[in-house]
């Protein structure tokens, strides 16, 4: 089994290799400090286990990474990064089966146990990486059961921070009419009264962030 380590960060390597080394005999560990480098030695073994820092890395955006990932398909990739965003997770988890993902920061149990995922040739997605895509999917559904337009929205937000109708019009280079009559359809489509139950109703909903709530 080989296993490469894409990352820059001495300890970081060091800490792998411990690892490594700990649950696993007879594994060539090579470790590559740039994209070239790591395709190289990808052609050397397609079906090798990558260990990949792509936050201080070489590759400008994900589309790069996937195109090296889809160029060797016999390859296991494990991102280990210090952040991992919801868009970048999407984009591989869809794209690739087998990507993993692990945070630098997670503990020392967790890094163990997706190790020896990885090494069964399996993917491993960490607890905070689930949760992330977890909330974001109850968050999702919760948005579809909003019964507001995009723009109805904008004006519920801005009414929240503050904002008089006259102001929001002008704001946004509509009319006063106009306006109104996008804050008389909020009132109707959240069953509420006055501006009051309206923000509390963003509020609730994610519409607006406690910090812009202005009540």
């Amino acid at each position: 089994m080989k296993v490469i380590l894409a990352d820059l960060q001495d300890i970081t390597k060091a800490g792998i290799r411990y690892y490594i080394n700990i649950l696993k005999e007879d594994v060539e560990i090579c470790e590559v400090d740039n994209k070239n480098h790591l395709v190289t030695e990808l052609q050397k073994g397609n079906d090798a286990i990558v260990i990949l820092d792509h936050t201080n890395f070489d590759f400008e955006e994900a589309d790069d990474i996937l195109i090296v990932v889809e160029r060797f398909p016999e390859s296991q990739w494990m991102f280990f990064s210090p952040e991992l965003n919801e868009q970048f997770i999407r984009k591989m988890v869809l794209t690739n089966n087998k990507t993993s993902f692990l945070m630098k920061d997670s503990k020392k149990d967790e890094i163990e146990f997706a190790l020896r995922v990885v090494f069964k040739k399996e993917r491993y997605i960490c607890h905070y990486v689930q949760n992330l895509l977890l909330n974001s999917t109850l968050r999702q559904k919760e948005e579809e059961k909003i019964p507001l337009s995009p723009t109805e929205r904008l004006v519920l937000k801005e009414i929240a921070m503050g904002k008089t109708t006259k102001e929001i019009a002008a704001d946004r280079c509509l009319s006063f009419h106009t306006i109104n009559t996008h804050r008389k359809n909020i009132f109707r489509k959240l069953e509420v009264n006055n501006v009051h139950e309206a923000i509390r109703y963003a509020v609730r909903a994610g519409i607006v962030d406690m910090a812009e709530y202005y009540i």
